[in-house]
């Protein structure tokens, strides 16, 4: 009778326990359920950039993912399966891929139906133009380790392919000076290369540009003449001085305000690289690292080409007493108008009816911004003409509303440069949902 009752209480005690871990993950998946829901109804479930795929049938449900993710709410787990949330959000950082034990993730961009336009890439990075390569963001791998990565192995796998005494004045031209061109610029110096770097705006410029504030890396890179590379919550400013630094200390030379304007072939292995500066570079081989934005993507409306009309912010400390309107929906907007805010009039104009695509940081640092009335925003909005020393708004309802007005900052994304690519003679794929390549 006294092993009964102890077997009883035992196994109401199991049962108990059981039933307290059961109704805990069903808490948690009701609520992670309510995150998809209002992603969805927000716009935010759907990505825009390179973001990970979860195949159910191979998911243990061991969390592995979600604990890795350095972003908020990106991932979650409903009845024991991971899921992602507000994958609009995802900027690829790759932390699930590596964290899942049963490979159940995959990296990849675009989806059954949103195509990705994407350059033909060979696996050394080689285009379809013999000589030219690509790596990082233009290729579809924008942060900083992956693209460094295919920056340094890029520039390994070309030098196999370069004639001892070749005609050409570089072996390398490299074009584009974020994380893949500065690791290519690196990787080149180690192996004795002739080359050149090329930026079209700024090296500060490029690293403002960058998706997040505060930039992190989940797993550090090897670059030469420095060693790991591991940046964690790291401002933009402390890693454009890591840049500095870096390039200063082995005597590379970044051409800023150089843009290509065309890439001519001359035969294998044998390029004229002509630039706005009206010089024809000549090369052995061309690595383009200017990532997906290519040139600002423009309004199209009447004085947008005032000069009080800006695309990037630099040097926002100096900025003050000024009437600013910040145009766009995504962090770079946000962030540039609470940089903004202290010193000047700041309206924040973006033409949907809600944020889709921001930081969670991001957003509470708003709304805290917006409650203490350092910022006006003004949502479903347009801007429409400007004007001197006024611009023109108009809202959903087709109001129009005229503003004063001395700055006007607008940051909605980037033209994929396509025709330059065709020009060159690169071929360029609409991909849905491909798999792109990692590194475990």
């Amino acid at each position: 009778m006294e092993e009964f009752l102890a077997y009883s209480i035992t196994l109401l005690i199991s049962l108990a326990i059981v039933l307290y871990y059961w109704r805990g993950h069903a808490k948690k998946s009701a609520q992670v359920k309510a995150k998809v829901a209002q992603a969805k109804e927000e716009g935010r479930f759907e990505p825009v950039s390179l973001h990970p795929y979860i195949d159910p049938n191979l998911c243990l449900g061991s969390g592995a993912c979600v604990r890795a993710c350095p972003e908020e709410d990106i991932l979650g787990l409903i009845n024991g399966k991971a899921t992602v949330i507000n994958a609009s959000s995802c900027i690829g950082h790759g932390a699930c891929f590596h964290a899942c034990p049963v490979e159940a993730i995959s990296l990849r961009i675009g989806t059954e139906t949103r195509g990705v336009d994407l350059p033909h890439i060979k696996p050394d990075y080689e285009t379809n133009v013999p000589g030219i390569y690509i790596a990082g963001e233009l290729g579809g791998m924008g942060l900083i380790k992956n693209s460094a990565e295919q920056g340094m192995q890029a520039v390994t796998n070309l030098e196999k392919h370069l004639v001892k005494n070749h005609p050409m004045e570089q072996d390398l031209l490299i074009v584009g000076a974020g994380p893949a061109g500065i690791a290519a610029a690196l990787k080149a110096k180690e192996l004795g290369l002739k080359f050149r770097i090329l930026e079209q705006e700024s090296l500060g410029g490029t690293v403002f540009t960058f998706p997040r504030d505060k930039v992190v890396m989940t797993q550090p890179v090897e670059l030469p003449f420095y060693g790991k590379l591991k940046l964690y919550n790291t401002s933009k400013q402390e890693l454009l001085a890591i840049w500095l630094d870096l390039l200063e200390s082995n005597q590379i030379k970044i051409e800023e305000h150089c843009k290509v304007n065309g890439i001519q072939e001359l035969g294998p292995y044998q390029f004229s690289i002509n630039t706005n500066k009206g010089e024809d570079i000549k090369a052995a081989s061309v690595l383009l690292a200017i990532g997906r934005r290519g040139t600002p993507r423009k309004l199209g409306i009447p004085g947008e080409e005032s000069t009080k009309v800006a695309y990037r912010l630099l040097d926002s400390e100096q900025i003050e007493g000024l009437k600013i309107i910040v145009v766009g929906g995504g962090d770079s907007a946000v962030e540039s108008a609470l940089l903004l805010m202290d010193k000047n009039q700041v309206i924040l104009s973006y033409r949907k009816e809600h944020f889709a695509r921001i930081k969670k940081q991001n957003q509470s640092k708003l709304e805290a911004a917006l409650a203490e009335g350092k910022i006006e925003l003004k949502l479903a909005s347009n801007l429409m003409e400007i004007k001197e020393e006024r611009v023109l708004l108009r809202n959903s309802a087709g109001e129009e509303e005229s503003l004063e007005n001395d700055k006007v900052y607008i940051f909605i994304g980037g033209e994929l440069p396509l025709p330059f690519l065709k020009e060159c003679g690169i071929e360029v794929e609409k991909t849905f949902g491909k798999v792109l390549k990692k590194y475990r």
